[in-house]
């Protein structure tokens, strides 16, 4: 099967290095957070995993929708990704997500209907099930 989309990214230094997209769009440093010993001030592999599983995870909703009758416009859904680090126990590490997810226009019943169907064809939630522990929340307002 052929990829409907391919990218690639460079890492150098690790945690305190920089990483640069292929097209050079995404260029950024990165930094150890302060809560993990490090200088803070740029941004960490868990908040990059955390914008784009958000941003994915918001788009399977929209996708979701678009064959529905309850259709919902793009800026009526909010996702907000929140990756936590965590000892495994065995000198490793594990990642937990949360993903709180609010959508205007439906009912909480058929907020969670969407939100369930988006988990089942997002991209990333395929990706981390059975290996990172994924809470999601919904509200409607």
């Amino acid at each position: 099967m052929s990829h409907l989309y391919t990218t690639k990214v460079t890492a150098v230094g690790g945690r305190a290095g920089s990483v640069r997209s292929e097209d050079g769009i995404l260029n950024l440093q990165l930094a150890m957070p302060k809560e993990l010993g490090g200088k803070g001030g740029a941004t960490n592999p868990e908040q990059l995993f955390a914008a784009g599983y958000a941003a994915c995870f918001e788009n399977a909703v929209i996708h979701v929708t678009r064959s529905q009758s309850d259709k919902v416009r793009d800026d009526d859904i909010v996702v907000v990704g929140e990756v936590g680090l965590l000892p495994n126990g065995a000198g490793g590490f594990n990642l937990a997500v949360t993903l709180d997810v609010e959508i205007a226009g439906l009912d909480q019943t058929k907020a969670e209907e969407v939100v369930s169907a988006a988990h089942a064809v997002c991209p990333y939630s395929n990706a981390v099930k059975g290996n990172i522990d994924v809470q999601i929340n919904v509200s409607t307002r």
